[in-house]
């Protein structure tokens, strides 16, 4: 009888265990920005354009004002190594910004890429830009 009050009393506690660890809380996603290059608002080269962008991942956003005299959204910001990836079919598969890493296969994030909001349809590689514009690289999970 002891025996079984025992094993009753451990399959309770692994089911509790087991279930509040369903509820647990994701990964803080703020701790992304342990891995970045800048994490303050920052005004980078001296080119004749000037691109806004911002880079978000979870309550935390800075924005990059970048002079440059490059044409694409992805060559202004390769320029100054804050964009990181890899050549794929559509173009450039964008793995790193400012320093944070999103890899769909590790963990099913990824960097999406919007101006003023409204989602792009097309690569910051092959995105060309007028003086002043806005943009978003987004953390998504």
């Amino acid at each position: 009888m002891k025996i079984t009050k025992s094993l009753s009393l451990a399959l309770i506690l692994l089911l509790t265990f087991s279930l509040l660890s369903c509820f647990a809380p994701e990964k803080d996603i703020d701790a992304l920005w342990v891995d970045a290059i800048y994490t303050e608002d920052t005004t980078l080269g001296t080119g004749a354009k000037t691109l806004l962008v911002e880079v978000i991942a979870g309550e935390t956003a800075i924005t990059f004002t970048i002079k440059t005299d490059k044409q694409t959204v992805g060559d202004a910001l390769m320029e100054h190594n804050l964009l990181a990836g890899e050549e794929g079919a559509y173009g450039l598969y964008v793995k790193r910004v400012n320093g944070i890493l999103a890899d769909y296969d590790i963990d099913q994030s990824y960097w999406g890429f919007y101006k003023d909001g409204e989602m792009m349809l097309v690569g910051v590689d092959g995105a060309t830009f007028t003086d002043g514009e806005h943009y978003e690289l987004k953390y998504e999970k």
